[in-house]
């Protein structure tokens, strides 16, 4: 039996997107601008969402508070997410991309997975890291954005080779690394455990206590033995994951199934309020995505991941597809309790995942009947929806927030 390819999986990592956009947008404010961080305004008490290069020389990161940022980099300015030409843009962006592989998966707004299986005789005489270099050169020229390329075997090696082929100060990217089959594991020795994603902070901490901080302290172990630690499912999952084994498909359709978001936290939480407000910042973040798109979503579910790591789901369908936060979060919030009330431990990750998707069809049409069900959504909730989603992109999504997110 011909033994199979090696996958040709690559990531495209549309570089400071957020920024590049804004910057499209006011090419007079913020496109002149040295420092910019993208999120909200110099007044707000929200986080960056994203960060210019510049600005991140001085230490501002994204997911940092707003007020913090400013006070590592005085002189940078502040300006709302535009969501809108976001979207178009990352609609352009990923029209290139279709173009060069049949199979694209959107994980982000502004990344996306390639499969160029079947591909070799399409790019015969070309190797996978040129194809990268005249996808980039193509999107680049199109849209006017910039990507990078990492590539490899794997969506696991792919997405850790994009970090390494971003351009940065002092090093010698030119936006594309691709890692050849066979060298998964050699480039898996070069990362810290921290830097693999999933391996979050209390796992960290766990693997840390047994002098494992690199995935090179992690190798010399077999499973049986790290079973002995970590339980044997954990056990398989990091044997596999240190050496760059991920059998994950490249869904072009899994974009289109859910929008979701999660939140890994840095210690495991076991409060209910600190857990309710987590997931109040979880459903307002996946109900705007929702609209920005201009779907409507008819099941939500709930996904905790406890302390040992064990995963758990609950989900509801609704019976007409909704858009707006108030549902959205009655909804969540009973499946929340739900999932609690099974089993109260610490949870180290908390998410909320939007399904059932269509076309929203109401966008321009009122609402014929009223509703009764605190779980039936009424025209006053999706117009309410769309005015805060306006307020917000215009003035920054620290502009209007739920009274449960306030500081």
């Amino acid at each position: 039996m011909t033994p199979a390819a090696p996958r040709r999986i690559l990531l495209a990592d549309a570089d400071a997107f957020f920024v590049a956009v804004a910057r499209m947008v006011d090419p007079d404010g913020a496109g002149r601008a040295p420092l910019l961080i993208v999120g909200g305004t110099r007044e707000s008490r929200g986080v960056v969402c994203s960060a210019s290069y510049e600005a991140r020389q001085f230490g501002v990161r994204s997911a940092m508070p707003i007020a913090q940022a400013l006070r590592l980099c005085p002189r940078a300015t502040c300006v709302p997410v535009p969501r809108r030409v976001c979207g178009e843009k990352s609609r352009e962006i990923r029209a290139v991309l279709e173009r060069f592989a049949p199979l694209v998966e959107g994980a982000s707004v502004d990344e996306w997975y390639l499969d160029l299986g079947g591909t070799e005789q399409l790019y015969a005489g070309e190797t996978l890291a040129d194809t990268a270099h005249r996808i980039r050169l193509a999107v680049k020229s199109e849209t006017s954005l910039s990507v990078s390329i990492g590539g490899g075997t794997s969506k696991l090696v792919a997405k850790l080779a994009v970090e390494r082929a971003k351009p940065k100060p002092g090093t010698t990217a030119d936006g594309v690394h691709v890692v050849p089959p066979g060298e998964e594991s050699h480039f898996l020795e070069t990362f810290a455990l921290a830097e693999i994603p999933l391996i979050g902070p209390r796992f960290q901490e766990h693997l840390a206590a047994l002098g494992m901080r690199s995935v090179r302290d992690v190798l010399p172990y077999d499973i049986a033995t790290l079973g002995q630690w970590f339980g044997a499912r954990e056990a398989q999952w990091l044997h596999e994951r240190v050496r760059g084994i991920d059998d994950r498909e490249v869904e072009p359709h899994a974009d289109a199934k859910s929008i979701s978001r999660d939140e890994t936290f840095p210690a495991d939480l076991d409060d209910d309020l600190a857990l309710g407000r987590e997931l109040l910042a979880l459903v307002t973040r996946a109900a705007a995505d929702l609209r920005a798109d201009g779907l409507a979503a008819r099941t939500v579910t709930v996904r905790i991941r406890d302390r040992d790591f064990r995963t758990r789901q609950a989900s509801r369908t609704l019976d007409t597809a909704v858009i707006s936060d108030r549902v959205i979060l009655e909804v969540a919030r009973s499946l929340f309790a739900r999932l609690r009330a099974a089993r109260r431990v610490p949870a180290r990750l908390l998410g909320v995942a939007l399904s059932s998707l269509a076309g929203d069809p109401g966008a321009d049409q009122l609402a014929l009947f009223a509703t009764r069900d605190a779980e039936d959504e009424t025209e006053r909730d999706r117009q309410l929806a769309r005015t805060i989603d306006r307020v917000r992109e215009k003035f920054g999504d620290a502009s209007i927030r739920p009274a449960g997110l306030a500081d």
